[in-house]
């Protein structure tokens, strides 16, 4: 796995496949995968860049999808737990997950003039916080790494 989200690809195949797969996973898991945390999944995968829960309400009201608060945060709430989004602490935001069908620890690289994030794989199993958490008997149950900088769009304007 590799960064994605600030290197050129093909972003309507980049949607297709995250859609396919959290269709796949929902049937497969008989979830419920309902026309709000659809329409959540794929607003958030039309861009690389973090949105707040009511940023997001914001486009299912326009929509006439809901326009209040609880329908966002209940489909966001459903695509976190499944492994389609994640949350950007730094940011109280959101993001699709570039690799929703491997179990991995995500680092976010987030662009603090455009607030694009691209989604890179960490390894944490043979770092010095992996090795201090054995040491003193801790178990480690989420890790959350982010790093704020500039983007290769903004770093000509910055």
């Amino acid at each position: 796995m590799g960064t994605i989200g600030f290197s050129e690809h093909d972003h309507g195949r980049c949607i297709d496949t995250a859609m396919t797969q959290a269709e796949t996973y929902c049937a497969t898991n008989k979830l419920h995968f309902t026309p709000v945390r659809r329409r959540v999944l794929e607003i958030l995968l039309n861009k690389h860049q973090a949105m707040g829960a009511y940023d997001i309400l914001a486009v299912l009201a326009e929509e006439g999808m809901g326009s209040q608060p609880p329908v966002a945060y209940r489909a966001l709430d459903f695509l976190v737990q499944n492994g389609f989004v994640h949350r950007i602490e730094r940011l109280n935001a959101y993001t699709a997950c570039a690799h929703p069908n491997h179990d991995h620890i995500p680092a976010f690289l987030i662009c603090r003039e455009c607030k694009a994030v691209a989604e890179a794989d960490s390894e944490v199993s043979h770092g010095d916080l992996s090795h201090a958490a054995q040491s003193s008997g801790f178990t480690i149950e989420k890790i959350v790494v982010e790093a704020e900088g500039i983007c290769p769009a903004c770093t000509g304007t910055a």
